[in-house]
């Protein structure tokens, strides 16, 4: 792989040649420095690496004031980091970084639905739901009917997949956000044998990340809001096939073109249309005096690269 010289379009031009000689003299030091990493891959990591971050402090003159502040800033990120929270993942989120990864790793295959992050709030093991079943367990929050089919890019119904959902309740809150050992608003569910899914949810909400540590700060330094637009998270695998990790958005939601960890695919939002008490439901269930909602989000998952581990890591990938 050809890396590209940073150093002539990024450094400031107005700096004398003979500056300019030095500060590439010391940028060539250092990456030579990692000529004798075994491991070719983290040297190419760590070399362009060092290109990068050269070229970022060359181009806008970083001050020495300016570099005890990074290091001052990344040096709280990491005292507010600890088993619950993951700053540095919420500042990768909120940098783009997050996104940018996924959509590296899941390239655009014919008519595959889009991925996005992950979010911190995945657990291993939700409850089993029978199809048509309920996963809010108790959440609070409007009732809503989501279906659809899973398939593959060749249109060919995909039964048994293991489709996980999970999602905040009105509130802005996951069941794993409380204090209490409540599973609420989680579980998963496998298509039938013609690759259709059913369920009862709660309509999405938007909710704010974590913004009381120095990610929230820079967020306020910068003019931006925390707020995650409303959002149903999905994982969806069946043998054979590119694992899914995805959400779908609420059409109309004010915040779908400001999400703060940019999380939004127009290909994601869908109607979730609202139903007035009264309404007769899907499945005959009663609902008596209360409105719901209804949305529907057909799936078509890609073929699984050779190398795709079997299983995701529920590690975070985002906090949102």
């Amino acid at each position: 792989m050809i890396t590209p010289d940073l150093s002539d379009t990024t450094c400031d031009q107005t700096a004398s040649a003979e500056q300019r000689a030095r500060e590439e003299e010391l940028l060539q030091r250092v990456v030579d420095s990692f000529a004798g990493t075994a491991d070719l891959r983290v040297k190419q990591l760590l070399e362009a690496l060092v290109r990068h971050l050269h070229a970022f402090v060359r181009e806008v003159r970083l001050s020495e004031d300016e570099w005890k502040q990074g290091i001052d800033f990344l040096t709280a990120v990491g005292h507010i980091t600890d088993e619950r929270r993951q700053e540095f993942i919420l500042l990768s989120d909120t940098l783009g970084v997050s996104m940018q990864t996924i959509a590296i790793n899941n390239e655009a295959y014919a008519d595959a639905t889009e991925a996005t992050v992950f979010g911190p709030f995945f657990v291993d093991g939700a409850p089993e739901i029978e199809l048509g079943g309920d996963i809010a367990a108790g959440a609070a929050g409007q009732p809503c009917w989501v279906e659809g089919t899973v398939r593959d890019t060749s249109g060919r119904p995909v039964p048994g997949a293991r489709i996980d959902v999970w999602e905040a309740d009105e509130d802005g809150f996951y069941d794993v956000q409380y204090s209490d050992t409540r599973t609420a608003g989680r579980g998963h569910m496998f298509s039938d044998q013609d690759g259709n899914y059913r369920f009862w949810a709660i309509t999405p909400t938007p909710y704010p990340i974590p913004h009381d540590g120095p990610v929230g700060r820079m967020l306020t330094a910068a003019g931006r809001s925390p707020m995650r637009a409303s959002h149903l998270h999905f994982m969806v695998s069946a043998p054979n096939l590119r694992t899914l990790v995805t959400h779908i958005f609420v059409r109309g939601d004010e915040l779908l073109d400001r999400d703060s960890v940019f999380g939004v695919k127009e290909s994601l939002i869908k109607d979730f249309i609202e139903q007035q008490p009264g309404t007769p439901t899907p499945d005959g269930r009663d609902l008596g005096n209360r409105p719901w909602s209804r949305t529907r989000f057909d799936i078509v998952l890609a073929p699984a690269a050779e190398a795709e581990p079997s299983h995701i890591n529920p590690v975070s990938a985002s906090n949102g």
